[in-house]
């Protein structure tokens, strides 16, 4: 089994390094980590280290030996899903899965058909939940890079998905009208390196006036196979399948 992954602000240099806070209250009362056992600290912006537990001190701090330091470099192909907001939990769910696939980051987006809308404070609240899910998903699946949120705490307007589309080397948007034009997005040409930019409508559909932008901004309309998925399942999918398909799952 692989080490357990523990978040601190700053991976330390080799040596010894105590673990405190809520990770070390973690580590020691819920992981119930013992001396020799071996752990990961990271930022969660690729810096990691490899350390053994020394010693559990009480029941909130792990005395640990720090004894190397690496950097995961970035990926070549870097994938970003614009998340419509789905009803209740179904955004945890959706950052939750996306961030176990190895999402690089995913942008909030109040489409005009989002029954959830994100507004003043409800809006840090929900932001906040999202960043703390793909926090905890990324410590649960081994990950030491963690998706960003590049915007926030709003939800992103259609004007400003827009733009992340038009700078994108490959930009796509996921739907499944029959009276729609789509291609596959199983067989799309994807770039060697560079931003792959995918959007994930609402439970109602992405409206035509979106379209018509995300178009303009040069994404266009894909779908992944013959059934339809929830919103809350489709970017997972699509991570899946482009993490295949770009080599970074070689």
């Amino acid at each position: 089994m692989t080490a357990p992954v523990f978040v601190v602000d700053r991976v330390p240099a080799a040596g010894p390094f105590l673990l405190d806070g809520p990770e070390g209250r973690h580590a020691v009362s819920v992981k119930r980590l013992r001396a020799g056992e071996e752990v990961v600290l990271t930022d969660g912006a690729g810096q990691w280290a490899e350390a053994a537990v020394a010693a559990a001190e009480g029941k909130d701090r792990l005395s640990l030996d720090v004894r190397a330091v690496h950097e995961e470099p970035a990926p070549e192909v870097r994938i970003t899903v614009v998340q419509a907001l789905p009803k209740g939990d179904r955004g945890e769910l959706a950052v939750e899965t996306m961030t176990e696939t190895g999402v690089d980051a995913i942008v909030p987006w109040a489409a005009s058909r989002c029954v959830t809308q994100w507004r003043g404070e409800r809006a840090a609240k929900s932001f906040a939940k999202w960043r703390g899910t793909a926090r905890e998903a990324g410590k649960q699946s081994r990950r030491v890079r963690f998706p960003e949120f590049p915007t926030g705490p709003d939800a992103a307007s259609t004007k400003e998905v827009a733009a992340l589309l038009a700078n994108a080397d490959f930009a796509a948007v996921l739907h499944e009208d029959r009276d729609y034009p789509s291609a596959a997005l199983a067989t799309a040409e994807l770039p060697a390196k560079g931003e792959i930019v995918l959007v994930v409508g609402p439970e109602g559909g992405v409206s035509p006036e979106e379209l018509a932008a995300f178009a303009e901004a040069g994404a266009a309309a894909h779908r992944l196979g013959r059934s339809v998925l929830r919103t809350s399942t489709a970017g997972t999918a699509a991570v899946a399948l482009l993490l295949g398909r770009t080599g970074r799952w070689a």
